[in-house]
């Protein structure tokens, strides 16, 4: 499928317009990222990965603990 001429210029148009305000989004980005760590330093919710094989049938394997 092969696009108008329209279509052509109607799609540079549009890059040029992202290409324009890339910059901007960036900043305001990197500014958001940097007041979400100010204000919300610690995330009680967060879990890491448990680390293991994960058999869909039978589930978690554990290392074998000795007593």
């Amino acid at each position: 499928m092969t696009i108008t001429p329209e279509q052509r210029r109607r799609r540079d148009q549009v890059e040029a317009v992202i290409r324009f305000i890339a910059p901007a989004l960036n900043l305001m980005l990197a500014a958001g990222d940097r007041l979400s760590r100010i204000v919300g330093p610690d995330d009680d919710e967060y879990y890491p990965i448990r680390s293991g094989r994960i058999d869909p049938q039978i589930g978690p394997q554990r290392e074998p603990t000795q007593r």
